[in-house]
């Protein structure tokens, strides 16, 4: 071999191992165990880009529930077990009560400032406690039952004028969550609520895809160099002129019914009450508004679509969710105490946000050393909580990959986040806040489907065809949108 050659072969190795000296750091000894690790990109190419939460529980079954992956520079803990869960959303909230930097959440949800990527403090306790007592009470979740019966409503005609052929069931439910979610959040009169809403599915995009400098964040000068932060940005300014306008209208035309006020009516009085321990500012009620019409479609429209295929799947469970459904109801309208007094279709619910949840809770950050399970977990590391590991958990659920909603009867678990194995909304001090909301859309929408139509497969299909393969985003998703064929049962609605 020419001297030449090995100079450059010996010159390339050490730019290659001072890159991932450099990238990622020194770790501690007493780290939990992991995965080999490659130069450079650590475990990266391990998180599959449809399934990661599945990949992440097989890694977990080798290495254990407490395990470290290096992600590119990012120093990375996954937690795969309720027991573990409970370590850190409960034993230890505080101190992963924050959030890794995000480059998208900080250009988007102004400097982080929604209710899910902000850092633990005065300004999310604050927000916090508006959410719960003005935004997502019960009261005033109810005051949108209107809003659901109209949504509803056009789904009936669009399903009867469609009756006996094939419906995109994904892009039916998809509409209606975001008519309910953004007439709620934005009022009934906005003219740019069809550029909000999918301004809304653009930023899902840009949260949920592989952005390789997530894991890089030392070379985030690359964003700039590629065009994307320059995309993200003259977005968000197009969104800034339209939404401060949002906020002038509703000032201009105040509210004049407590009840029929909209979400951004009731920031901008909050707002301006002058009650506030810590204030807020437009570009906060704007960070919430964003994040309502993201965070607020798609775990809902994933939840009702989920259930139906489940049920599709499941002809009995099927049958005795429907029989039950139009047991309770008397005549065509569907109350809040029917809903109360349909048990079993509750427990189908359970079932389908056990399966099919938000696989991976948003990310936590340590900001001192920690100590959990006998393991180091060094300052700044970030944390992720596999909640689907938890809720598939052998250990806690017998057969854990079946679908059998009849395991909820008689079962004390709830979704208030104080069982570790069931966290479709998380859990500890960053739960997400719109529990009443999201279930009173999904409960409402999976009732009256029931109520009103039978419903088969296309094409002779077979239950046991339907494709349960599943895609990640934020959510998960079926990879082929269900379509299935209904059969009004009561007339014309």
């Amino acid at each position: 071999m020419e001297p030449s050659t090995i100079l450059s072969v010996v010159v390339s190795l050490l730019v290659v191992v001072t890159c991932w000296v450099l990238l990622t750091g020194k770790t501690k000894e007493n780290m939990p165990p992991g995965p080999p690790k490659l130069p450079i990109i650590g475990n990266i190419h391990q998180l599959d880009k449809q399934t990661p939460h599945r990949n992440l529980r097989n890694l977990a079954r080798k290495y254990g529930p407490i395990m470290h992956l290096q992600l590119g520079q990012v120093s990375t803990v996954v937690i795969s077990t309720p027991k573990l869960a409970q370590e850190i959303l409960k034993i230890q909230d505080l101190c992963f009560a924050n959030r890794p930097a995000a480059t998208t959440p900080q250009i988007f949800f102004y400097k982080a400032t929604s209710i899910g990527w902000a850092n633990y403090g005065s300004y999310l306790r604050e927000m916090k406690k508006i959410a719960t007592l003005e935004l997502f009470s019960t009261l005033k979740v109810k005051s949108f039952s209107y809003i659901r019966e109209t949504e509803l409503t056009r789904v009936f005609k669009f399903l009867d004028s469609c009756c006996g052929t094939p419906v995109n069931f994904r892009e039916m439910t998809v509409e209606l969550v975001n008519n309910i979610v953004s007439r709620a959040t934005l009022g009934e009169v906005c003219k740019d609520r069809q550029y909000l809403v999918d301004s809304a599915f653009y930023m899902l995009k840009t949260f949920s895809a592989f952005n390789l400098f997530n894991y890089y964040p030392r070379l985030n000068f690359l964003n700039v160099i590629t065009g994307k932060k320059a995309q993200w940005l003259k977005r968000h300014k197009e969104l800034d002129i339209i939404l401060q306008k949002l906020l002038e209208e509703h000032r201009s035309r105040p509210c004049s019914r407590a009840d029929h006020e909209d979400l951004v009516d009731v920031l901008l009085r909050v707002k301006d009450s002058g009650d506030l321990e810590f204030p807020i500012t437009d570009d906060n009620i704007k960070a919430i508004i964003l994040e309502m019409l993201t965070a607020g479609t798609s775990s809902s429209s994933m939840t009702i679509e989920w259930a139906f295929c489940e049920m599709m799947r499941n002809p009995k469970i099927m049958k005795k969710a429907q029989s039950e459904v139009r047991e309770v109801v008397k005549g065509n309208t569907i109350t809040e105490a029917d809903i109360q007094s349909m048990h079993y279709m509750k427990m189908v619910i359970k079932e389908t946000m056990r399966l099919h949840c938000v696989p991976i809770l948003l990310p936590r950050l340590n900001l001192k050393d920690c100590v959990v399970n006998g393991y180091d977990i060094p300052a700044k590391t970030t944390v992720l909580i596999n909640a689907w590991a938890c809720a598939t958990d052998p250990n806690c659920w017998e057969h854990p990959d079946c679908f059998i909603p009849e395991r909820f009867e008689n079962s004390s678990i709830t979704y208030s986040g104080t069982n570790f194995e069931f966290l479709p909304f998380g859990a500890g001090r960053r739960m997400c806040p719109g529990v009443n909301f999201g279930l009173a859309t999904v409960e409402y929408a999976i009732a009256n489907l029931l109520l009103h139509y039978d419903w088969k497969l296309p094409n002779d299909i077979k239950p046991h065809d339907i494709d349960m393969r599943e895609f990640t985003r934020i959510s998960t998703l079926p990879i082929h949108p269900l379509q299935i064929v209904p059969i009004s049962v009561s007339g014309p609605n």
